[in-house]
């Protein structure tokens, strides 16, 4: 299956950062013109480095399984179906909950009531969704690398090494206004520590959809989908992001205990 996940690490972040880090020195807002299409490139970082690692590769069986993982809906069974669709929203809900029962104001919904008020924009807004994340981020870091960190690691250790490199990579993205992680988390605040925490215990819940949906790329990716989608729906108040934080980490916790840290020798891939 070709060469280690260091490579693709190592391109991934360097084609991002080539496109994030200039917007981040120059302190220009994401999303004017034409930062935001600059900005948006950096976001391919990991397809684009997927991409060219792919490239040196003329192996028909290697071209067909990328596109069986990527393309095939039939790799994902039906109890993955339900997590994908409905995990986070639960999450978010309970999250919610136990907020406003701890004294919590509810939020306005904004996005939620504007999507219900003008429905033909829903269409328009998941595919934005869809392309500003979820899918030329997992093409790469569960396409590419994971499959790649289980050869000779349990999927739990894949997991956390993958969650690293992925919080790592939105470094530059909490320098640059406009950005999420500029504007509501700030460097080295509570909430960047929680953002990094985040990405690594939702990285141990990637796995084990990737690994239980038969190492399906696009489980991934419609994983991710519906993260951010029913972020932006439910958009809490960043005190109830702990106890979201809360939740992810002990259903990541869960996960890591029910599948045990079981090695994964010449690409078996074990389900975590």
């Amino acid at each position: 299956m070709g060469s280690g996940p260091w490579p693709f690490f190592l391109l991934a972040l360097g084609l991002s950062w080539l496109f994030w880090i200039p917007l981040a020195v120059l302190q220009v807002n994401v999303w004017g013109w034409p930062a935001v299409a600059i900005g948006a490139l950096g976001l391919f970082g990991p397809t684009l480095a997927e991409t060219l690692l792919l490239a040196r590769r003329s192996d028909p069986a290697l071209w067909r399984d990328y596109r069986s993982r990527l393309f095939d809906p039939r790799r994902i069974p039906a109890p993955v179906w339900a997590v994908i669709a409905l995990g986070f929203p639960l999450v978010n809900a309970a999250a919610l909950a136990l907020y406003v029962s701890g004294g919590g104001s509810w939020p306005a919904f904004e996005t939620a009531r504007q999507l219900w008020a003008e429905p033909w924009r829903l269409l328009p807004y998941a595919a934005f969704v869809l392309l500003f994340g979820p899918l030329p981020e997992e093409l790469g870091w569960r396409g590419y690398a994971l499959d790649r960190l289980q050869r000779y690691r349990s999927a739990l250790a894949s997991s956390l090494i993958l969650g690293a490199v992925w919080g790592l990579w939105h470094l530059p993205l909490f320098f640059l206004p406009g950005t999420y992680q500029h504007d509501r988390l700030g460097f080295l605040s509570a909430g960047f520590w929680s953002f990094l925490f985040g990405a690594l215990t939702t990285s141990v819940l990637f796995t084990w959809v990737y690994n239980r949906a038969n190492r399906s790329t696009l489980a991934a990716v419609l994983f991710h989908f519906s993260i951010n989608l029913s972020g932006e729906l439910f958009n809490l108040p960043e005190s109830a992001q702990v106890y979201r934080t809360a939740l992810v980490a002990l259903w990541a916790i869960a996960i890591a205990i029910a599948g045990g840290p079981q090695q994964n020798p010449r690409g078996s891939h074990r389900p975590l």
